[in-house]
């Protein structure tokens, strides 16, 4: 059972904060992935995990032993990972078996189980018939595949990934990202991936640790995160929002142009919220009859922009109620072509209404 806890941990360099006491715990087999901007972190703290960087502040623990304070950090060699880097860092003069076996030689393995495990791990992934190549002879897939099978030969307590696919194409990329998840349904080695790319952590985490300016937003599992954003900057960055402001009062939560129920344990005060574009639904008005919206928020409003966008279209829809309020943007699917000026009901579910506050 692997697990591994970052408690509190810190690295400032002069001035500068680049990670502010950050709390984070994996559980065994799990893969965490570390999202957000350049500069919020994310590359500074699994560097700090790898053990390259010793932390200013707190502590980073291994199956209930401290690798990582400010004190003095064990070394990379002796910590039982294995990390992939986002220039794949194999060797040009090795073929890919040598690559791949490269750990366990340092392992003083005997040959024999060198050439097995090897063996094993290249048909995982499906690369048992270019042990012999070189990488120049190999495509950028193939060689980030002789990454990943290099990294997991080892038997690694924990895997680390810093940004293995951003020099891939944008297929190759989708393909890789599918070669990821199945290793890790197939070797269960606890991971944590740090990327820039929202679709990527959602296709892949089991959760995701959301960074800005050194410190974690929000942790949760993927649909969590993007139905139930805790802050603006979660919500802002995981996928698209509509964020709203209003004030609550006397039981209610009143935007500019609605109201719905409030909780009334949340007393009064100013509320953002979040309403994902999926959740805006949108019906014609022309001579129709306006739709039933039990315990819905339902809207008249004029398309104002449109964007197809193969799979969707994005709908710019200017509210035509009183008190008005800023458009709203709709994702609606394919076939539901609306002109641009047409008139449209739209509908939202009160529990798709998501408060979020304005910072951790």
């Amino acid at each position: 059972m692997t697990t591994l806890s970052l408690d509190g941990l810190s690295k400032a360099y002069g001035t500068f904060t680049a990670v502010h006491r950050i709390s984070l715990t994996l559980r065994d087999g799990e893969f965490v992935s570390l999202l957000g901007p350049s500069g919020c972190g994310k590359t500074t703290t699994l560097r700090m995990i790898a053990g390259f960087i010793v932390p200013t502040e707190g502590r980073i623990v291994l199956d209930g032993r401290d690798i990582s304070t400010p004190a003095g950090v064990v070394p990379p060699e002796r910590r039982g990972m294995s990390m992939i880097f986002q220039s794949y860092a194999i060797w040009p003069n090795m073929t890919v078996a040598q690559n791949v076996g490269f750990g366990l030689k340092m392992q003083k393995l005997p040959a024999a189980t060198v050439r097995e495990r090897v063996g094993e791990v290249l048909d995982v992934v499906k690369l048992g018939h270019l042990a012999g190549r070189y990488p120049a002879e190999l495509s950028g897939g193939q060689q980030q595949r002789v990454a990943l099978a290099r990294a997991v030969a080892v038997q690694p307590k924990v895997m680390l990934l810093d940004e293995p696919l951003s020099n891939l194409d944008a297929n190759l990329r989708e393909d890789m990202r599918s070669e990821i998840k199945r290793m890790h349904t197939e070797f269960g080695i606890t991971t944590v991936y740090v990327t820039h790319d929202q679709s990527e952590a959602m296709a892949i985490s089991d959760r995701i640790a959301v960074m800005s300016a050194g410190r974690i937003e929000q942790v949760a599992p993927p649909y969590e995160l993007y139905a139930r954003p805790r802050t603006r900057f979660a919500a802002e960055f995981i996928g698209r929002t509509n964020l709203v402001e209003g004030q609550r009062s006397d039981g209610r939560v009143h935007f500019s142009a609605f109201s719905v129920d409030a909780d009334a344990a949340d007393g009064e005060g100013q509320v953002l919220a979040s309403i994902r574009p999926q959740n805006v639904r949108l019906t014609p008005r022309n001579g129709a009859a306006a739709p039933r919206a039990d315990g819905q928020v339902l809207l008249a409003a004029r398309v104002g922009e449109r964007t197809f966008l193969g799979e969707r279209w994005d709908y710019a829809l200017r509210l035509e109620c009183e008190g008005g309020g800023p458009p709203l943007r709709a994702a609606a699917p394919a076939e539901q072509v609306f002109d641009v000026d047409a008139p449209v009901w739209i509908t939202i579910d009160r529990d798709s209404i998501v408060e979020v506050g304005d910072e951790q």
